[in-house]
């Protein structure tokens, strides 16, 4: 039975990332209004009832890769050593994504790209970080603060440098990588909380 779940589990995570691709080509192709469910369905060799049962709309679909990069975040979060105050986990996270995944690559860009020109997909990825923004702050929550410092509050600083650095990476003519423009954020904010 073990082996029937993680099979089918695998092929979940499978057509999950079919579609966002499908989505991500598609979009990036004909623009975000230009593409239907019934499309990415299509290039994905599925039906649209099969669509609707893994994503509630293109938006999602076309984030689904931002989603899983932040929910791993979480997870290296909490895995950090217990000696270390909030901003060092988060940093230390932030630093151990980077090493696995090599950094982000350029579907990441083009996504990011995207949100910041398309109010939909912003709300959406604005939903995301609000989410995140929660389950990193429970994260942190039992580590050292500095002062009186709540874990909400470094929580967002932390978001807001990264968001900052996404910004500058994706600005035309940027030539430094995502993760050098992120530690030059997390540096600037760092201060009061290091």
């Amino acid at each position: 039975m073990g082996n029937t779940t993680g099979l089918r589990e695998r092929k979940k995570a499978q057509t999950r990332q079919a579609v966002h691709e499908a989505a991500l080509r598609l979009t990036v192709e004909h623009g975000l209004d230009n593409v239907t469910v019934e499309a990415i369905a299509d290039a994905a060799n599925i039906s649209r009832r099969t669509f609707s049962n893994y994503f509630d709309g293109k938006e999602d679909a076309l984030l689904y890769g931002d989603e899983q990069r932040l929910d791993t975040l979480v997870t290296r979060v909490r895995e950090q050593p217990a000696g270390r105050t909030a901003w060092q986990a988060l940093r230390g996270a932030l630093q151990t994504l980077y090493s696995e995944t090599g950094g982000p690559d350029r579907d990441w860009h083009q996504r990011a790209r995207l949100a910041m020109n398309h109010p939909s997909l912003l709300a959406r990825q604005l939903a995301g970080r609000v989410r995140l923004e929660r389950e990193l702050s429970q994260a942190v929550a039992g580590r050292e603060q500095p002062g009186d410092v709540r874990p909400e509050t470094i929580t967002a600083a932390f978001l807001a440098a990264v968001r900052v650095a996404t910004q500058w990476w994706c600005a035309d003519r940027e030539t430094r990588s995502l993760y050098e423009l992120t530690v030059l954020a997390l540096d600037e904010v760092a201060r009061p909380f290091d």
